[in-house]
């Protein structure tokens, strides 16, 4: 079926530049007088009033979203906020499809309709935090501090980022430990982008002469950002306050990086 927002043809200015819209190539020479011009604006300007599909497409600015698009943004995004508040009451587990969708103040069919499970809504939300969450560490790593403080920067960021809401950190938690889901959410990208920031910060310390060269700056990363993720429960189900969260992480940062210093 011809789609008509891809037509090229302009009633006002009958150029014909698509020989698949509403006037073949061949019409070119029939059209070139001017009441058979004049007819055919006519005819155009009916099928505009009788093709509501066409006509939309000609209104809608160039990369201008529609009604429905902006319609099913605002679904998404408040079945977003629904899951993430249950998420955070109730856990991984204990939120429902049709929790979330009584929430959001809509039916479960509109639930499903933008997402595919609760995996999926689980799954968009800490992407959307983890994204967010390296960019505050990133600008926290500032460069003129020498690498065990921009580690310890990188840290506390996240520690505090997710000391505000430590209910949706433990079903973060919850969620990495299941076998199904667990490998999905640690090989969400962000995560490699946190593991980035850690080896940036190493190879940082390396041009600066602070840690020796020919190091396994992999192996230190890797060791780092375990230390990073041990300290979480310690938060969630023990209480640590970000003092006593910071003292411990600057004690792992300080052992990992003895063995590559510079003598």
């Amino acid at each position: 079926a011809h789609d008509p927002s891809t037509c090229l043809l302009d009633p006002m200015n009958l150029n014909v530049r698509s020989p698949s819209c509403l006037a073949p190539a061949g019409w070119r020479g029939v059209l070139s007088t001017e009441p058979a011009k004049a007819d055919f604006q006519k005819a155009y300007r009916l099928m505009n009033y009788l093709s509501p599909a066409l006509l939309a497409a000609r209104q809608v600015a160039p990369g201008e979203p529609t009604r429905r698009a902006q319609a099913k943004q605002q679904t998404r995004a408040k079945v977003l906020a629904a899951a993430r508040h249950l998420f955070s009451e109730v856990g991984y587990e204990g939120a429902t499809i049709r929790d979330i969708a009584a929430t959001a103040g809509m039916s479960t069919g509109a639930v499903f309709a933008n997402f595919t499970d609760k995996s999926d809504l689980f799954r968009e939300i800490m992407e959307s935090d983890m994204v967010g969450l390296a960019d505050l560490m990133g600008a926290a790593a500032c460069e003129k501090d020498g690498v065990g403080d921009a580690l310890l920067r990188i840290f506390c960021t996240g520690y505090a980022f997710y000391g505000r809401q430590l209910p949706l950190a433990r079903a973060a938690f919850s969620v990495s430990w299941s076998p199904s889901q667990g490998q999905v959410l640690r090989s969400l990208p962000p995560v490699a982008t946190l593991h980035d920031l850690i080896l940036q910060q190493l190879r940082l310390g390396v041009e600066r002469g602070e840690l020796r060269s020919g190091i396994d700056l992999i192996l230190r990363s890797q060791m780092l950002f375990d230390c990073y993720l041990a300290n979480y429960p310690g938060a969630i189900f023990q209480g640590w306050s970000l003092e006593v969260l910071e003292a411990r992480a600057r004690d792992q940062i300080a052992v990992i990086l003895a063995g590559a210093r510079q003598d």
